[in-house]
């Protein structure tokens, strides 16, 4: 719909085609790798997930910014109803987005919030279309060019993003008397949320953090979830290996899982297109267990490359690729999809109590 300061913009893929629309949000231009998102709500937590650093964001849902932006409110340490403190992604495209309103929490419009923080944006494209392309060809490396300011195409899976999205020093949450490590890759807040409503402390630490250095005292450690190629993470990869040697719980989170694969010997691949919703059905191995997942990586583990002493723990019925690890008896696990979700469903939350259980 016409909304004010309507300015002519085009998404340009690196293919060479072309999607004309109208920009919104911060007037300038921007370059990322090009991906899809298909949930049909979420994008306040979708927009401010670290995962999506150094992307452009396509919401294939139609209609998106009709309930507005929430205010900033923080509830035992971290924002309540944002997934970080700011946007990560570098620009957004949908197909139709609305700067009307109305939601008893929504406190400003999605364009203000992306002024605020300049990141640019694309309205009145053909998300079905870029869609069908993004599938057919893979993710593209791509760009939202506003007026006549061009930028150069940006390939971010060649930088260590997780180190660049992670928190500069460490931070402690809550008072329980168990303590978790928080290995913070671009740590969404509701694993720190989920982790506390079970009772226990949590210390979130940068991605190269050398705990072991300083001497932390921990009794199990998360790997959170974060943006860009695992392989990239090497120093993350090597204080992981010290983490398991020394036989700590670990439960691994989306890249986290991606980098307990790879601290043991296995090896990683990039997808396609990846997986991005929040209806991604996976089943528990050896079951017929099946759960609806909310999923955010381009990247996956290759469960032919796993140590005899591992196995695969869920299985994505989609397409078959591995969705979580775990050793055979001793307490370390990983998954590729989000158990803490938001946004998406709740079906695996469980498997934080599993980890809990484990700490001694």
């Amino acid at each position: 719909m016409p909304f004010k300061g309507q300015v002519a913009a085009k998404l340009v893929l690196e293919d060479g085609s072309e999607f004309a629309g109208v920009s919104f949000g911060a007037q300038k231009s921007a370059a990322g790798e090009v991906v899809f998102n298909t949930g049909m709500v979420g994008y306040n937590e979708s927009l401010t997930d670290p995962s999506y650093a150094g992307q452009i964001l396509c919401f294939t849902f139609p209609l998106i910014g009709n309930y507005g932006v929430p205010m900033k409110e923080k509830l035992g340490g971290v924002e309540k109803f944002f997934e970080s403190e700011k946007i990560h992604l570098t620009g957004l495209v949908v197909n139709n987005y609305s700067d009307d309103f109305s939601h008893w929490n929504a406190k400003n419009s999605l364009s203000d919030m992306l002024k605020e923080e300049q990141v640019p944006a694309i309205t009145g494209i053909d998300t079905r279309a870029l869609t069908k392309r993004l599938r057919e060809k893979g993710v593209l490396l791509g760009k939202i060019v506003v007026g006549k300011e061009d930028v150069a195409f940006f390939d971010p899976n060649m930088e260590n993003l997780a180190a660049k999205v992670s928190c500069a020093e460490p931070v402690v949450y809550g008072t329980g008397g168990k303590k978790v490590l928080l290995i913070d890759c671009g740590a969404k807040n509701n694993i720190v949320r989920s982790l506390l409503n079970r009772g226990v402390s949590v210390i979130r630490v940068p991605a190269e953090h050398d705990f072991f250095a300083n001497k932390i005292d921990f009794d199990g450690v998360v790997v959170s979830n974060g943006p860009g190629d695992p392989k990239m993470c090497a120093k993350t990869i090597s204080l992981l290996r010290r983490v398991l040697e020394n036989e700590v719980p670990t439960f691994g989170i989306c890249l986290g899982n991606q980098l307990l694969a790879l601290s043991i010997g296995a090896d990683t691949y990039k997808l396609k297109f990846g997986h991005r919703s929040q209806n991604q059905p996976c089943v528990l191995s050896g079951t017929k267990k099946c759960f609806i997942t909310s999923q955010n990586h381009g990247f996956a583990v290759d469960k032919k490359t796993l140590p005899k002493q591992w196995e695969e723990w869920f299985c994505n019925l989609n397409d078959g690729t591995n969705e979580g690890i775990r050793h055979k008896s001793k307490p370390f696990m990983g998954v590729q999809f989000h158990p803490e979700a938001s946004p998406g469903p709740l079906d695996t939350a469980f498997l934080f109590d599993e980890f809990l259980r484990e700490l001694k």
